[in-house]
C-alpha cells in the first residue's frame, strides 16, 4: 500500500511583507505616471501654447509648480502628439498635459498678466490653486527606516544564534535542537570498520541488537537500556564507535555536541533538550548521540563562582528529567562520549540514565596490530614492512595516533621521492610524532653538543644497568622540536607498577643531569622536562599511591573531582610530604651518580660514539655494554648474534686494511731497491 501524502500546510514567511510593500510602491508609481505629463518651462508654454490660445487652464500646485491643461481641439495639433493619448490605456489624455516649476507665485502672476495684457477677457486663462499630499512617500519616509532596523536586528540575531540554514539558525527557531539526523542510508560505517575495542564493541552491540530484535529481550522481562556512556582518553575511537552504531542500528540517529546546547540566551539550552527528545520520541525507536557531554554535564555546585542558577545547570537539569523522569521517553537510547568522566555529575551517571559505562582504553599490542592493518590498506607498502614490529614499537599510541603514523609515513616517503612506503618511513614517522621535526640547521656550539651527548648517554647508560627501567630503542643528539636531544624507550606494557619499578624509572630520568655532574662537575638547564617528570612521579608515589613509609598507606587522591582549593591534610602533613618527596628524589639522584661513576669509561665511550654518529641504536649499546642481565634468553641470543656480525665485519675490514698496507709497503721497498 502506498502511503498517503499529507497535504502541505500553509506556512507564513516573513519575507512576504517586503514583497507586498514593493508591489504597492510599484503600483502607485505606475498610477502616478499614467497621466502622461510632459515637463516644460514657462517660456515654452507662453510662446507655443498660451499666445496661440490653446491653454484651457493652469493649476498651481503647492506654490511650487504649475500644471497645464490643453484645450481638447488643440490636442489634434502635431505639436501635442506626445501628450495626446494615455500610454497605458491608449485613450485620450484629459490632462494635465504639461508641468513646469515656478520660483514664487507673485513673480509668476506678474509674468502671466504681462503675457495676457492684450487678450480679451473671455480669452484669459483660468487659474486654480491645489494642495497635493504624497501619502505613500510620507508613509515610506517613516516605515522604511523601521524596516531597515528590523532587518539589521534579524541579521544580528541570526549570527548570534549560530547562523546558517540548519535548525536553530533562524531567530524564531533559536530554541530548536541543532542535532543532525542521520537516516538509514547516510552512515556507511559498521562494526567491521572499527578495529580493536573488542570489549566496548561487545557491550554496544547488545544495544544495537535490542533495537533490531526487541522481542528477544522483552519476552524474558528485560527492558531496553536507557543509555550508555563511552569513557576513555582522546583518540581511542569513541566517536567512531558511535558512527558504527548509527550504521548498524538502521534506526534514526540524532548526533550533536554538548556545546550545541550552550547559548548566550537564557533558557535556550533546556529548550533545545526538550525539542531534541521530542523529535527522537516521534521517530522512536531512535538513538541520540551527545559527543563531549562534559560541556553540559559537569557536577553541579562545585567551584561555582557565579551562583547556582546558571544556564548550564538548567540545561543539565532538563537532560536529567528527559532521561529519567515522569515523562520518560520510551524507545529512545542516549549514547554519550567524554574523556572527562571525573567531572560529570553523579546524577547523570546513575543507573536508569546511563545504565552502562563503557571504558574505551588505549589499545594493547594485538589491538594496535588490527588498527595498523586497517590504516595501511590505502598505502603502497614495501615487502619489509612488518605490522607486528610496528605494533610493538608504538606502546601507548591511540587509534588516532596510529592513523597519524600511517599518514606521516606516506608523506615522508613522498618527500624522499619513493614509490613505496618502507619500514624506515614508519620509524621516522613515529619519531616525528613523538619528538617533533628534525632541526639539523639549528646552531649549536661544540660545548653544548658535547653536553647534550653526555646527557643523552647518561639516560641510556642508567636505563641499561637498571633492571626495571624501560629498555632503550634509540638515542639522538639531533635537535627535535624544542629539545636538543632525545632518547626513545620501549616501555613494558603492564597494569601494575611496583615501588622498585618506579624508583628505577626515576633514576633513568635523572641519568642525564647525573651524567653532567659526573663528567663536567656542573649542571645545566637541559634537564627541565626530566625534573618535571620526576617531581610529578615522586609526589604521586607519596600522596596518591601510598608508597612512602613515613606517610603510610594513605592516598589523598579524590576520584570524584572534588574541590581542588582545599587540601585534605594539615600543614604539618604538607611539610612532611614535601620533605619526603625531596628526600626520595635526592636518594635516586645519588644512586644514579654512583652508577654512572662506576661505569664512567663506558659512559664516555658511548657519548663519543654519539658525537660521531649523532644517532645510535640498541645494537651500539650492546657492543659497548654487553647484553643486559635481565633480558630474555631469546633476546640475548638474537642481540649477541647481531653484535657478533658487527664485530666480524669490523675485524674483516681491519684485516683487509692491514693487508693493503703491507702490500703498499712491500711495493715501496721494491722500488727503492
Amino acid at each position: 500500500m502506498k502511503e498517503k501524502k499529507e497535504p502541505k500546510t500553509f506556512k507564513f514567511n516573513f519575507y512576504w511583507i517586503y514583497a507586498i510593500i514593493a508591489l504597492l510602491f510599484l503600483s502607485v508609481q505606475l498610477l502616478n505616471s499614467s497621466s502622461n505629463t510632459k515637463d516644460s518651462s514657462w517660456q515654452e508654454v507662453n510662446r507655443d501654447m498660451l499666445q496661440k490660445k490653446e491653454v484651457h487652464k493652469l493649476e498651481i500646485v503647492n506654490d511650487k509648480y504649475v500644471k497645464v491643461y490643453i484645450k481638447k481641439e488643440s490636442l489634434k495639433r502635431e505639436y501635442h502628439k506626445e501628450v495626446r493619448t494615455n500610454p497605458i490605456s491608449n485613450s485620450e489624455n484629459i490632462g494635465p498635459h504639461y508641468v513646469f516649476q515656478i520660483g514664487s507665485d507673485d513673480v509668476f502672476f506678474a509674468q502671466l498678466n504681462d503675457a495676457q495684457k492684450e487678450f480679451e477677457k473671455e480669452d484669459r486663462v483660468n487659474i486654480t490653486y491645489t494642495t497635493e499630499k504624497n501619502v505613500l512617500g510620507d508613509t515610506l519616509g517613516w516605515i522604511f527606516p523601521i524596516l531597515i532596523m528590523i532587518a539589521i536586528w534579524m541579521f544580528l540575531m541570526k549570527r548570534m544564534s549560530g547562523g546558517g540554514g540548519g535548525p536553530g539558525g533562524q531567530i524564531f527557531n533559536i530554541g530548536k535542537s541543532k542535532a543532525t539526523l542521520f537516516d538509514k542510508t547516510k552512515v556507511n560505517v559498521t562494526f567491521n570498520d572499527v578495529a580493536g575495542l573488542k570489549g566496548a564493541k561487545e557491550e554496544i552491540e547488545e544495544i544495537v541488537d535490542f533495537l533490531k530484535k526487541p522481542k528477544k529481550y522483552t519476552a524474558l522481562g528485560g527492558k531496553i537500556p536507557r543509555g550508555a556512556i563511552l569513557v576513555g582518553p582522546p583518540g581511542t575511537g569513541k566517536t567512531l564507535l558511535a558512527k558504527a552504531v548509527a550504521g548498524e542500528a538502521q534506526v534514526p540517529f540524532f548526533s550533536l555536541s554538548g556545546s550545541d546546547f550552550v547559548e548566550m540566551f537564557v533558557g535556550v539550552g533546556a529548550s533545545r533538550v526538550r525539542d531534541l527528545f521530542k523529535q527522537a520520541k516521534e521517530k522512536a525507536p531512535s538513538i541520540i548521540f551527545i559527543d563531549e557531554i562534559d560541556a553540559i554535564g559537569r557536577a553541579r555546585g562545585k567551584n561555582n563562582m557565579t551562583g547556582g542558577n546558571d544556564e548550564r545547570e538548567n540545561t543539565l537539569n532538563q537532560l536529567l528529567t528527559e532521561m529519567d523522569g515522569f515523562g520518560t521517553n520510551s524507545g529512545v537510547i542516549v549514547i554519550a562520549a567524554t574523556n572527562r568522566s571525573d567531572v560529570l555529575d553523579r546524577a547523570l551517571l546513575r543507573a536508569g540514565r546511563f545504565d552502562r559505562q563503557i571504558y574505551v582504553d588505549l589499545p594493547d599490542v594485538n589491538e594496535r596490530k588490527e588498527i595498523f592493518s586497517v590504516h595501511i590498506k590505502p598505502l603502497t607498502l614495501e615487502k619489509n614492512v612488518d605490522i607486528d614490529f610496528l605494533s610493538k614499537q608504538t606502546p601507548g599510541f591511540s587509534g588516532a595516533d596510529i592513523a597519524n603514523v600511517c599518514n606521516e609515513s606516506a608523506l615522508i616517503a613522498a618527500r624522499k621521492n619513493k614509490k613505496k612506503v618502507g619500514k624506515q618511513d614508519f620509524l621516522d614517522a613515529v619519531d616525528r610524532i613523538i619528538g617533533g621535526l628534525e632541526k639539523k640547521n639549528k646552531i649549536i656550539s661544540k660545548e653544548e653538543k658535547r653536553t647534550v651527548a653526555f646527557h643523552e648517554a647518561g639516560h641510556a647508560t642508567v636505563s641499561w644497568f637498571m633492571q626495571y627501567a624501560s629498555p632503550l630503542v634509540k638515542v639522538t643528539i639531533v635537535p627535535r622540536g624544542r629539545s636538543l636531544g632525545a632518547a626513545w624507550y620501549l616501555p613494558e606494557e603492564r597494569q601494575l607498577t611496583t615501588t622498585e619499578q618506579m624508583l628505577h624509572e626515576m633514576c633513568a630520568t635523572l641519568g642525564g643531569r647525573a651524567a653532567e655532574q659526573v663528567i663536567f662537575n656542573k649542571i645545566s638547564t637541559g634537564a627541565l622536562s626530566d625534573l618535571e617528570k620526576v617531581t610529578k612521579q615522586a609526589y604521586s608515589m607519596v600522596t596518591v599511591y601510598g608508597l612512602n613509609k613515613k606517610i603510610g598507606n594513605i592516598s589523598f587522591y579524590d576520584s570524584s573531582g572534588g574541590d581542588s582549593f582545599t587540601k585534605p591534610y594539615s600543614e604539618a602533613t604538607a611539610k612532611t610530604i614535601d620533605e619526603e618527596v625531596s628526600s626520595l628524589i635526592e636518594k635516586c639522584y645519588q644512586e644514579t651518580i654512583q652508577l654512572l661513576s662506576l661505569h664512567k669509561d663506558k659512559l664516555t665511550k658511548l657519548a663519543e660514539l654519539l658525537l660521531e654518529k649523532e644517532v645510535i641504536f640498541k645494537e651500539d649499546l650492546l657492543a659497548i655494554f654487553g647484553p643486559r642481565l635481565w633480558d630474555k634468553a631469546e633476546e640475548i641470543e638474537v642481540n649477541t648474534k647481531k653484535v657478533a656480525k658487527k664485530v666480524v665485519k669490523k675485524t674483516t675490514k681491519k684485516v683487509a686494511k692491514k693487508e693493503v698496507e703491507q702490500e703498499e709497503k712491500s711495493k715501496a721497498t721494491q722500488k727503492k731497491s
